[in-house]
């Protein structure tokens, strides 16, 4: 059985280095981060059971990148660690995204508790089998398989990336820019219109004429996933 990752983003060097170290002696393997903009990079660019987000960061707090990691579409679980204990800042931390919040100082013990409850949520959330479905459509995040009905279909690593980004979020309308900066980054300058040519890719491999179509375009905003009427 795979260990669960869990990413720890703290600006203190000793905190990082004590939570990786309870942490995997408990079995899990950790990464660590000291930005917010490094562990938005190694969020949007690898996958994680677990963020372990300090509020107090050198560049912008814990909650503007739990913001902005939803604003994105990754639903990573996030437990944020602070020493604000307001309810009003409590309240801030859950309404970015954070799905808990510890305030510091905290016992290791009570972390532990508060990891293991967190991933045993998401292991419920999680289809048994692994793959991920919308009307005959079938993603595994895992195996990085697609399939409509029996079909097999193929995807480029980016097309897959792309597909999976809209999966997360079926039949909510996804922004441009949030898709733009989840799949390339927000420092990516290029064209636009990428992401047209990459959705116009995916409709290609995934509506054949006669089969209803999956990636719908909401004018003016974005693409959500979700099923339509039947191409001609």
């Amino acid at each position: 059985m795979t260990a669960p990752r869990l990413l720890i983003v703290d600006d203190d060097p000793e905190m990082r280095s004590f939570l990786t170290t309870e942490l995997a002696v408990e079995g899990y393997s950790c990464e660590e981060a000291g930005s917010g903009q490094q562990a938005l990079g190694r969020i949007r660019g690898e996958t994680w059971d677990l963020v372990l987000l300090d509020w107090g960061l050198p560049d912008f707090s814990g909650v503007e990148v739990c913001r902005r990691m939803r604003q994105g579409g990754i639903t990573t679980p996030v437990l944020m660690l602070t020493g604000h204990d307001e309810v009003k800042e409590r309240v801030e931390a859950l309404d970015s995204g954070a799905d808990d919040y510890l305030t510091k100082p905290f016992s290791i013990e009570e972390l532990l508790a508060r990891v293991r409850a967190r991933l045993r949520r998401t292991a419920l959330d999680e289809p048994e089998d692994g793959w991920l479905r919308l009307a005959d459509l079938a993603l595994n995040p895992s195996s990085r398989e697609v399939m409509r009905g029996s079909e097999p279909i193929h995807l480029t690593a980016k097309e897959f990336d792309l597909l999976h980004h809209l999966f997360r979020h079926p039949g909510q309308v996804q922004e441009r820019r949030s898709i733009l900066n989840a799949l390339w980054g927000e420092d990516w300058v290029g064209d636009d219109n990428l992401l047209d040519v990459y959705v116009r890719y995916l409709r290609k491999k995934l509506e054949p004429p006669g089969r209803p179509t999956l990636i719908q375009t909401v004018r003016g905003v974005g693409f959500m996933l979700k099923e339509g009427s039947a191409r001609s």
